[in-house]
């Protein structure tokens, strides 16, 4: 089935003319009806646009006039401003905004030839690590569990439209932002390629902010090498962003070829812990006999202020959000709620148009900034964060690469964990290190556990290093060999 190649076959065969743009956006726009009344994956589907792009695509292709991504069909993340087409953040507040403007890595994307299916589910704000959170529904994972087919299990947040969309084949790719984790949890969950590149890489202009100095796009695929190819489109340069970084971006694809012959991979002490579930400590073990066996040396290092990371994300992100997010007054966009006076319009407007997870983290961002308590929380919280970035520097002097678990468990039932947000947010224990350092990372699957469902590594490199992250990950990739299906896909 056209669904099931991978972006590289895909665009291979399109330049062989064996199919054309349009056949095989109409097969993943089928993938969507059918599929996405019970996945929910997808807020907004661009039906119509998608089929103009595809018959450029094919006009371009005839030309003889073929780009990175031409006819290649993708879904955006609902975080992604995109010119005429509904951009919500999975919020009431934003339910009726349609941009005027399209973000930089999704214009890249265009640039390149690449098809728009539509736009993702997430969670609200991308404030969760579930998708339980988004005013649009939650997002179902399309793995079910051998033991307990019933179960509605979650595709972890907040990228889980993306990565739903993604694993039941109704798009060949996706963008996704990664906040604390957003993509490779969701990636580890799903069985699929998440990357987080370095902070910088990609440009954050035009897409809705959670937390600025902790955002970070990125793609999904189903392969390491259509990772590679994404975020070749989607990287870059953009003076439009402050905190872009003016660096050249290497063949990605290239770098997957390269083997890890000679090359030193540490393994964090940290991330061990006397709660770590057999069998990921056991995928773990055989991740490291993978490299050691393709020819790289295994190195112990330490990461001594891993502990703090949840902490102090914890309170860097929320403050961050608090302040972005005090823009939405229902005065300048989005919806509104009118109110007697003034004050009551802001707070009416805002009662209304935020779920209870934002509400939560608003709170907790005031608090933590508020004047007496900025010193004891948020200035100590960004000392923390320059001592982890410290320990990341300090272990890269040793070694070229880390090797960790994505997450700490396979993906859970919707309602399991649900009422202790802490149990929530220890999900991002083995990702957020790397947010906090703008430090690029990779979860590619690597197995299953034993319900059937994927468990995943996760390959952290040196600042702006991907080249070496993607080499790394595609020999795991090799080795793992991982070709499992969820049950929930196109043509299954």
């Amino acid at each position: 089935m056209l669904t099931d190649l991978t972006i590289a076959e895909a665009r291979e065969k399109l330049r062989a003319r064996e199919f054309s743009a349009v056949d095989l956006t109409m097969a993943h726009l089928h993938a969507i009806e059918t599929l996405n009344p019970r996945l929910n994956a997808f807020i907004t589907v661009s039906h119509s646009q998608a089929l103009d792009q595809a018959r450029a695509a094919d006009e371009a292709l005839a030309r003889g006039d073929a780009r990175a991504l031409t006819g290649i069909p993708l879904a955006i993340k609902d975080l992604f401003c995109t010119v005429g087409v509904r951009t919500t953040a999975a919020s009431e507040i934003l339910r009726p905004f349609v941009p005027p403007y399209e973000s930089t890595v999704t214009a890249q994307l265009l640039r390149d030839g690449a098809v728009f299916l539509g736009k993702t589910n997430l969670d609200e704000f991308a404030m969760g690590s579930s998708n339980m959170t988004s005013a649009y529904g939650p997002v179902e994972n399309p793995w079910k569990r051998l033991q307990d087919e019933d179960a509605v299990l979650v595709p972890g947040g907040s990228s889980g439209g993306s990565a739903a969309a993604v694993a039941a084949r109704m798009s060949m790719g996706a963008t996704g932002t990664d906040t604390g984790g957003s993509i490779r949890q969701p990636a580890s969950f799903c069985g699929l390629v998440g990357v987080k590149p370095s902070y910088g890489r990609c440009s954050r202009w035009g897409v809705v902010a959670f937390a600025s100095s902790l955002d970070h796009p990125g793609p999904f695929a189903r392969t390491v090498r259509d990772g590679a190819i994404l975020l070749g489109s989607m990287a870059g340069h953009d003076p439009k962003d402050s905190t872009s970084a003016d660096v050249p971006v290497p063949d990605y694809e290239a770098a997957c070829r390269r083997g890890v012959k000679g090359l030193r991979i540490g393994v964090p002490k940290e991330y061990r812990s006397d709660g770590m579930p057999a069998e990921i400590e056991a995928l773990w073990q055989k991740g490291l006999g993978w490299l050691r066996d393709a020819g790289a040396e295994i190195v112990d290092v330490s990461l001594p202020h891993t502990k703090y990371g949840l902490a102090t994300y914890y309170i860097v992100a929320p403050a961050e959000a608090s302040s972005n997010l005090a823009r939405y007054d229902g005065v300048r966009y989005g919806a509104r709620q009118d109110g007697a006076e003034l004050s009551d319009m802001y707070g009416n407007t805002r009662a209304a148009g935020f779920g209870a997870e934002v509400r939560r983290r608003i709170m907790i961002g005031t608090y933590v900034l508020s004047a007496g308590y900025y010193d004891a929380y948020y200035l100590r919280a960004q000392k923390v964060r320059a001592l982890i970035l410290r320990d990341f520097n300090d272990a890269f002097q040793q070694v070229d690469a880390l090797i960790t678990p994505t997450t700490p468990s396979a993906a859970f039932a919707q309602g399991e964990k649900m009422d202790d947000p802490i149990q929530m947010y220890l999900n991002d224990l083995f990702t957020v290190g790397a947010n906090l350092a703008g430090v690029p990372a990779i979860s590619i699957p690597a197995g299953l556990d034993a319900n059937g469902l994927p468990l995943g590594l996760q390959i952290i490199g040196k600042p702006f290093d991907e080249e070496t992250v993607f080499a790394v990950s595609a020999e795991m990739e090799r080795a793992a060999g991982f070709t499992a299906l969820p049950q929930l896909r196109a043509g299954g």
